[in-house]
């Protein structure tokens, strides 16, 4: 009867290793391709950023799992223990850390995709956590498909984009708004409530504006057309990021 607990709790060591060992491959794996991709693209959180955040929420996940085995194994079924508490402070705390890879840069803010990337190999860390390989498998192949395929789709596609504009002119010499909007409109741009007023203590008339166009490449030509124009003085063009 000794040998035959003995037995039982050396395969049950065994079977929670091997167990532990995959679970923590698999975060690895899954943290890693997603992770190789943004560091592709050179963005701020890449491949060691998600593959620790992955293999973290699998090992708490460990925790928690096995935390609640080893008390009914322990004869303490009467005790409430709630595994998903552990996935809530994850995610509570994963959310600071994909704040930290939302940047401001001007006008444009970035690092939004890549902040929702932390957030989801979180989730995939959760789960293979707790043994749902199948769910984190397939969420792993949706997460990179959408930081990668999506992007070369999003590249294929005439997409609105939007930049805030302004432009400085001597004083005396700039052109209607009126006429500012013909420039704008042979350049592909409409613009949005423009504004405007005296600027460098009354020397320069400065327009600006939210303009909005189909296709990045009319940006280019607005200022072409804004450089080759003698009586611009100064002009700013910031595409809004994403």
């Amino acid at each position: 009867m000794k040998y035959c607990v003995q037995k039982e709790g050396a395969n049950m060591v065994e079977s929670e290793l091997f167990s532990t060992i995959l679970r923590l491959t698999l975060a690895l794996a899954a943290g890693g391709l997603v992770g190789l991709e943004r560091s592709f693209h050179g963005r701020p959180a890449g491949f060691r950023e998600h593959t620790l955040v992955c293999i973290s929420a699998c090992m708490l996940m460990l925790l928690a799992d096995y935390h609640v085995l080893r008390a009914a194994a322990a004869g303490h079924s009467d005790a409430f223990l709630d595994p998903t508490r552990m996935a809530q402070g994850i995610m509570t705390g994963i959310g600071f850390l994909g704040a930290g890879a939302i940047v401001k840069e001007g006008f444009a803010i970035r690092g939004l995709t890549t902040a929702a990337s932390i957030w989801m190999i979180a989730a995939i860390g959760i789960m293979i956590g707790m043994g749902y390989y199948v769910a984190a498998g397939a969420a792993t192949f949706a997460t990179f498909n959408i930081n990668y395929v999506f992007r070369l789709i999003e590249g294929r596609m005439n997409l609105e984009s939007y930049a805030h504009f302004h432009v400085r002119f001597a004083r005396g010499e700039a052109p209607s708004e009126r006429d500012l909007r013909v420039i704008l409109a042979d350049c592909g741009c409409e613009p949005s409530g423009i504004s405007y007023g005296l600027v460098g203590e009354g020397r320069w008339f400065e327009y600006q504006s939210l303009i909005k166009t189909l296709g990045k490449e009319n940006l280019n030509k607005l200022a072409d057309r804004l450089s080759a124009n003698p009586y611009v003085i100064e002009f700013g063009i910031a595409p809004r990021g994403d």
